[in-house]
This record gives structure tokens, C-alpha cells and sequence, in this order.
């Protein structure tokens, strides 16, 4: 037996490789469907129903991946789709070249196209049919050993910890999380504002031997500088005048469970210092104004948005676990499956909303309303505030929609912000039969747009026929206006007063 045959031997510093998926981002038939993946790893074609004798390629199978496993799902329906829609083959310079053979007009992007190279991170959209998410990713999910049994969550639902997700980071936090509650050690947990680190801290706290103590949380960045160790260590009686009460504080009052403590880069250095004794084994510290030394059996979790390095280094070692939790922009496949738990949760509180937004399937509540150009709009906003910012543009689109569906409204796109696109994998529109030689929309190219491209630029502009020219590229809406006089298009009225 050579070293090699041995798991020690493998070469585990390699990446594996990643291959392009498509992941359902919205779909009007089967929007349970949202959340599954397709691997392209070979010319394929996509299209509704099972294989076909004039397929001439492998057909694209979506599936269910998770750590423990995948699930073959059934293949696509909707009467929108054509049999054979979309022809899909990985280049060697790592794109995705896309053409479309079916009647669903397609859109890259937002942008009307027949064909395309596209790279990870961009959207293909049949018309009000589907939203396809396109990633770069294992063909299978890696096993997570600290997760000891299957999930008992539904695909795409919240977890016991609230954490929703089904992307490759997902699973990966979900098992440093595992792991972490597991080890029984102070815990670093980094990651941006707004990503979701407290959700984070309580799932460590729920998952270890800890769950029937008491969660603390604090925010070390409102303690006052001159009271700090009166606020995590607690008071003697009479302490600091005659009369005073007691006070066990924060890491008393943890004893026995889980002390978290956000934003703890606010906390100067020489005040981390305060903590180091503590987060020893012993967890030995004093409380003002007492000369005994008191001991707590606690697990100190500190969650902040900053770079290491910008802590006290020996604070820093005393944590031997660090759990980073990625933002949005590192799992933006999720983001549909977010909204729509935000949207369940804010509805919760209103009857009216949940009527409004939803469906209802006897007498049960299913999907909610989502118009796939919102979808599209946020997979491709660039998040600095990840889930409280999506949750802020939920909000504005609540407020602002005018129907009984979320809307991409133009409230909502004053703040959406889309990702610039690569020059080299932008969307190119042209013939059919080569996809590598058509060039992107631009006024000059007006009288090559078709009635089907028109019809769906003015949908996903919501109708605004500004919007729309924009979208097809032409100088302002009046040439738009002329093309939709060629070919028979009704266009709405309430642009009119603009000029």
C-alpha cells in the first residue's frame, strides 16, 4: 500500500473543479421549484418535458443538491416553454455560449437577445415563464462531516436556526457551525454588516451543549468606556456607593450558557485586555468592589465586521474557532429563497399584505406574487448591507407596488444598483447560427428588432416605453414609438404627457 491509497495522501490544497449550473430563480408554473441546480457540463439543450428524439444533445436535468445527497426532479413544465428552448455549450475560454430555438422569447441580462455568452452571476429569462441563475460550482455538494444527520427542513424553507439557503456557502456555514458547537470553544464569527452574524451566534448556542443556558447578547460598542468592567464583570453590594444593588453582569449572568458580544472591533484594545483572563479555561474574573475571585462556565462568542488584525492579538488567540459567514454577493442564488421568507414573515403581521401578495391554495397559503424582472433586478444589485438591505428593498417594493404583486417598481430602481456586465461575456443579439459573431444592440440596428424582442423589452420594462428603449438600445423612446407603429404594437398612454 503506497501513501497515495491513503486519505492523507491527496492532494486536498487543489480546488476541486467547478462546473456552470443553472439554478431556478422564479418560475410561473412551478415556483416550488425554486433553489434547484442543472449542471452544464456539456452542449445540452433545456426545454419542457422529458427527452426527445430530436433533441440531438443530453437534456439539462435540474436537481436538488444537498450534502447528503441529490434529488432527480422531474423535468420542466409550463405551456410557455417550448419542448426545445434553449441550446446551452461551455466554451474553452470559460463562458456559457446560450442560443435560443424555441417560440419563449429570450432575455440576457434584462436585454432581449437571441443568443449569448454569458459567465457566472448573469440571468437568462424566458418570458414570464422562468429565471435561470447562472453559477460556477461543484457537480456535487462537499459532505459535511460535522453535520451528524439529514435535514429536517423542506428544500428551500428556513432551517431550525432560521438560516434559509441552499447554495454551496450555505451548507458549508451551516456545517462550520456544527462544528464550532460542537468543539465547546470561544468562537470569532466575521462577516459584513447585515450577513446575518447574531443569526449566526444563536444557531452555535442552539446546537451545543449549552441550549439550556442562557443567550446574552450585548453590543460591545455601546458599552461606556469608563463602566465597561462594571457592565460585563457586575458590582459588589454597596459598590460603588452605600446602598447599591448587587449586579452579577454580563458574564455572570452567562454562566452556564453563551455571552455574545457584537461589534467587538469597536472595542479599543486596551479594553479587549479586560476580557483575557476570562476567556482562559479557568474563566476566572472579579466583580468590582470584591476581593474573592469568581469562576464562569461560559462560551464567549464575538461577531465583528472588521479585519483581524485590527484586534489585540492575544484577544484574538484566545478564540480558536473563526466562523465567517459570507454575504449576499457570494450567494446569490439564495436570494430568491430570502425574499421569499422575508415576504412570508412581514406578512405574518398583516392580513391585508398576505391577501394581496399571495396565493391561496385550499384555503392554504402558497407562493407568494413575484414579478421576475424584481428577481432579476436584485440577483444583480451589488449588496454592502446584504439581508437588511434586501429586506429595505422588499420594503420599498411593498410600498410602492401597485398591484397584487411585488412589482419592480421605480421607486425600487432608483436605489437598485445592477452589477456592470464584462465586456467580453456581455449578451450579444443577432442570427441564430452563431453565437460567437453577434454584436450587442446599439440605434443603429433598429430595424433588425422584431415585434417578439419589442413585446418583451416593453414586459420586463414594466411598460414604460423609455425604459424599453433603453433596453433595446435605441437613441429615445421615439424611435421605439415608430418601431411599435410598424409592427402593430399598442403602446401606453401615459408617456404621452412627457415630451
Amino acid at each position: 500500500m503506497t501513501d497515495r491509497s491513503l486519505l492523507w495522501g491527496r492532494n486536498d490544497l487543489e480546488p476541486p473543479p467547478e462546473f456552470f449550473h443553472l439554478v431556478i430563480a422564479w418560475s410561473r408554473e412551478e415556483p416550488n421549484r425554486v433553489g434547484e441546480a442543472a449542471l452544464v457540463d456539456e452542449r445540452c439543450v433545456l426545454g419542457r418535458g422529458g427527452p426527445q428524439s430530436q433533441d440531438g444533445a443530453p437534456r439539462l436535468a435540474f436537481h436538488r443538491q444537498r450534502p447528503m445527497g441529490w434529488a432527480m426532479m422531474p423535468p420542466l413544465e409550463g405551456p410557455r416553454i417550448s419542448r426545445l428552448q434553449l441550446e446551452l455549450t461551455p466554451t474553452e475560454e470559460g463562458q456559457l455560449a446560450v442560443r435560443s430555438i424555441g417560440r419563449c422569447p429570450l432575455s440576457i441580462n434584462g436585454m432581449p437577445a437571441a443568443q449569448g455568452l454569458v459567465k457566472a452571476g448573469d440571468t437568462l429569462t424566458l418570458h414570464n415563464a422562468l429565471v435561470l441563475f447562472v453559477v460556477r460550482r461543484r457537480w456535487s455538494l462537499e459532505v459535511i462531516q460535522s453535520l451528524r444527520e439529514a435535514p429536517r427542513f423542506s428544500f428551500g424553507d428556513a432551517d431550525a436556526h432560521g438560516i434559509v439557503g441552499e447554495s454551496p456557502p450555505v451548507w458549508a456555514l451551516r456545517g462550520a457551525l456544527a462544528f464550532a458547537a460542537q468543539s465547546g470553544n470561544h468562537v470569532l464569527v466575521r462577516g459584513e454588516s447585515g450577513a446575518g452574524k447574531e443569526l449566526a451566534a444563536r444557531a452555535i448556542h442552539a446546537l451545543s451543549r449549552r441550549r439550556a443556558g442562557e443567550f446574552v447578547a450585548r453590543n460591545a460598542a455601546t458599552f461606556p468606556e469608563g463602566l465597561v468592567d462594571a457592565e460585563l464583570f457586575g458590582t459588589a453590594r454597596g459598590y460603588p456607593n452605600v446602598g447599591s444593588p448587587e449586579r452579577s453582569g454580563l458574564i455572570g449572568e452567562a454562566d452556564g450558557g453563551t455571552l455574545f458580544l457584537d461589534e467587538i472591533g469597536e472595542l479599543p484594545p486596551h479594553l479587549q485586555a479586560h476580557l483575557l483572563r476570562v476567556l482562559d479555561r479557568d474563566g476566572e474574573y472579579q466583580r468590582l468592589g470584591e476581593p474573592r475571585v469568581r469562576r464562569s462556565d461560559l462560551r464567549v462568542i464575538a461577531a465583528t465586521n472588521r479585519p483581524v488584525e485590527s484586534l489585540k492579538h492575544d484577544f484574538v488567540a484566545r478564540f480558536l474557532i473563526t466562523v465567517s459567514v459570507p454575504g449576499l454577493p457570494e450567494r446569490r442564488e439564495d436570494i430568491p429563497l430570502l425574499l421569499r421568507h422575508l415576504l412570508a414573515a412581514a406578512t405574518r403581521e398583516s392580513p391585508d399584505l398576505t391577501e394581496r401578495f399571495f396565493e391561496r391554495r385550499d384555503d392554504r397559503l402558497a407562493e407568494p406574487r413575484i414579478a421576475p424582472a424584481l428577481i432579476e433586478a436584485l440577483l444583480r444589485h451589488p449588496y454592502t448591507h446584504h439581508l437588511r438591505e434586501l429586506e429595505r428593498h422588499m420594503w420599498i417594493a411593498l410600498g410602492s407596488s401597485p398591484d397584487n404583486f411585488l412589482a419592480l417598481t421605480p421607486d425600487l430602481c432608483a436605489v437598485l444598483r445592477p452589477e456592470p456586465g464584462d465586456a467580453r461575456t456581455e449578451p450579444r443579439t443577432g442570427p441564430k447560427t452563431d453565437p460567437g459573431r453577434s454584436n450587442s444592440p446599439n440605434p443603429s440596428d433598429s430595424g433588425s428588432l422584431g415585434r417578439t424582442e419589442i413585446e418583451a423589452a416593453l414586459v420586463e420594462a414594466q411598460g414604460s416605453v423609455t425604459t424599453a428603449a433603453r433596453l433595446l438600445g435605441l437613441k429615445n423612446r421615439f424611435a421605439l414609438y415608430r418601431l411599435m407603429k410598424r409592427h402593430g404594437i399598442a403602446g401606453p398612454d401615459e408617456e404621452a404627457s412627457e415630451s
